[in-house]
């Protein structure tokens, strides 16, 4: 089951039926089950005090993702922070509900087994992500 929540936000989350669909297609992929994914949406500062608290890490970031997978089914949550989002989307001259998509994207593909710690497993990632948001775009053409 795929869940969109909130955690001291107010975000609105759109088109939830056509994301559940483009993640369950995008983990069915890489010859993967979907299992129980919660998406959340949160602010910097609930980010990060997660990032302090579970990663000891004291910095703010876009997602933090706990990975629950076993035997091929994957299964965690994404805490995405939807402040550090609308900036990213700034800085990168994207639309932020495109940017945001690129986030869950990221967090999934962390889920499926993707590194982003080597410059090799950056590059790996980014077109991971850039061929995900391809995909949504044509399941929403579909729709």
């Amino acid at each position: 089951m795929i869940v969109f929540s909130n955690a001291d936000s107010n975000f609105r989350w759109k088109d939830k039926l056509l994301k559940k669909r483009w993640l369950k297609e995008l983990i069915a992929s890489f010859a993967s089950n979907c299992g129980d994914l919660n998406i959340v949406a949160c602010s910097d500062d609930y980010l990060l005090e997660m990032n302090k608290t579970y990663l000891n890490h004291d910095y703010f970031t876009d997602i933090i993702t706990f990975d629950y997978s076993e035997n091929n089914i994957v299964s965690g949550d994404l805490f995405i922070s939807i402040d550090r989002v609308s900036e990213n989307s700034i800085k990168f001259e994207q639309d932020f509900l495109i940017e945001l998509d690129r986030v869950i994207a990221h967090g999934v593909l962390h889920l499926l087994g993707f590194k982003d710690k080597s410059s090799s497993d950056i590059r790996k990632m980014r077109k991971a992500e850039e061929d995900a948001l391809i995909r949504l775009k044509m399941l929403n053409i579909k729709e």
